[in-house]
């Protein structure tokens, strides 16, 4: 994306053509966002065989291995993503900007993200702008209009809003043709993907998951089930600070 040349973005936002309660917000999105925009119909889970799914998810493909079984909704979610990834390969951008539908922006603040958003999306670049404050340590590797592009030490989750240059693109979905665990933990992976994302602080972007009838990835747990899933949680979190740490050296 040299300077000089016209860089070429558009904006895809992925909904769940059920969830009507976010129907609403999908067409403030459609008007807000800063780019050309679509909706992307979001692969849906529920209507997935289990023969689709094997086809895709396949358990401790790579280390750490992840504790978890996915659900057919986080399943449903990453080939979301992974097809729009396509789409930005497809049609030749040099990045888009993907978006999932239960997020609002502050368009004057987020106007002033994506610019500098945008000028860090060079080569293998994934940006998020994130819905809560990061966490961890993290070092600053832009600043300007009272915005800062910060690199975590430990990738952040959720894939709220982001940032995907075409070749961020063409490399995840070449190694994500199979996966063992969501898309947000696979993303933290850098010691796999070659990729180091990058944050926007702060982003414009919040969450109204709530107000736009509650998360489309459901899964209900006793009480003993909480507490194994907190303490395999917490091996595996400490199992990727571990190669966080590593890849950085």
């Amino acid at each position: 994306m040299a300077k000089g040349f016209k860089v070429k973005i558009e904006g895809f936002i992925i909904h769940l053509q059920r969830a009507t309660a976010r129907r609403q917000q999908v067409d403030h999105l459609l008007k807000e966002l800063p780019v050309k925009a679509s909706v992307v119909d979001a692969v849906d889970g529920q209507a997935m065989s289990d023969e689709e799914i094997a086809g895709h998810y396949v358990k401790e493909l790579h280390r750490p291995a992840y504790p978890f079984a996915l659900r057919k909704s986080e399943v449903a979610c990453f080939l979301s993503h992974r097809k729009v990834w396509r789409m930005i390969v497809e049609r030749g951008l040099d990045a888009g900007l993907v978006i999932e539908d239960d997020v609002a922006l502050d368009v004057a603040l987020f106007g002033r993200c994506f610019e500098m958003g945008k000028a860090a999306c060079k080569g293998a670049a994934y940006v998020q702008f994130q819905t809560r404050p990061v966490k961890g340590a993290f070092r600053t590797v832009a600043r300007g209009d009272g915005i800062d592009v910060v690199s975590p030490e430990i990738t952040q989750l959720r894939t709220s809003a982001q940032l995907v240059s075409r070749e961020t693109a063409e490399k995840l979905l070449n190694l994500s043709e199979r996966f063992d665990r969501p898309v947000d933990t696979f993303l933290q992976m850098r010691w796999l993907t070659g990729i180091t994302p990058v944050c926007v602080v702060p982003s414009g972007v919040s969450d109204r998951t709530q107000e736009t009838g509650g998360s489309t990835i459901q899964g209900g747990k006793t009480p003993w089930q909480r507490v194994s899933r907190e303490y395999h949680r917490f091996m595996y979190r400490q199992a990727v600070r571990r190669l966080s740490a590593a890849d950085r050296c």
